[in-house]
């Protein structure tokens, strides 16, 4: 039996769950998600816990047991208290700037990069140089992040560019002067 899998899910006040066709439904107070259960995998919904239970004890089935635990898990938070990712901009004269769903990115080319923020997603700037990307839905917010940052990586000399709050940035020395 999956360690994950068996774990019962706590269902918060105010989370309306339904489930109807193989669809796990979810409504909160920040928002509405659904999951598409997989054959082999099913689901008991009591007022205080969701259960997930495989029917047989196939490969497949075994391997997605956990995994739908842990999606409907994140749905549950999701909606309840919301997902977020940080990022800094570090470099000269990189800035950010928010106008309603249209996120601003100058990051030291010749044009500004406009990024428009996919429905659900918002993004707030601190500073300038902070960027807050929040939403109910992990995956998209984790997209929507990921994008914004491949428009400037960071790269290993000066550390200018766009990284995620925890993520290490290994330096690497330049090239030294001939003597």
């Amino acid at each position: 039996m999956s360690r994950i899998g068996r774990l019962p899910i706590p269902v918060f006040s105010g989370v309306k769950i339904s489930l109807d066709s193989g669809i796990l439904k979810v409504t909160g107070p920040k928002g509405s998600l659904e999951h598409m259960l997989r054959p082999g995998i099913s689901v008991e919904v009591t007022n205080e816990n969701i259960i997930v239970k495989r029917t047989d004890e196939n490969r497949k089935t075994r391997a997605l047991h956990g995994l739908t635990r842990t999606l409907i898990a994140n749905l549950i938070i999701g909606v309840t208290k919301g997902f977020e990712r940080i990022l800094d901009i570090s470099g000269v004269g990189y800035r950010a700037e928010v106008k309603g769903n249209v996120l601003t990115l100058t990051l030291g080319y010749s044009h500004s990069i406009n990024f428009t923020l996919p429905p659900s997603i918002t993004a707030t700037v601190d500073k300038q140089n902070r960027i807050i990307v929040e939403g109910c839905d992990k995956q998209k917010v984790g997209d929507a992040a990921a994008k914004i940052r491949a428009f400037r990586p960071v790269e290993p000399y000066k550390a200018k560019g766009i990284r995620f709050a925890e993520e290490k940035v290994r330096r690497k020395v330049g090239k030294t002067g001939a003597k």
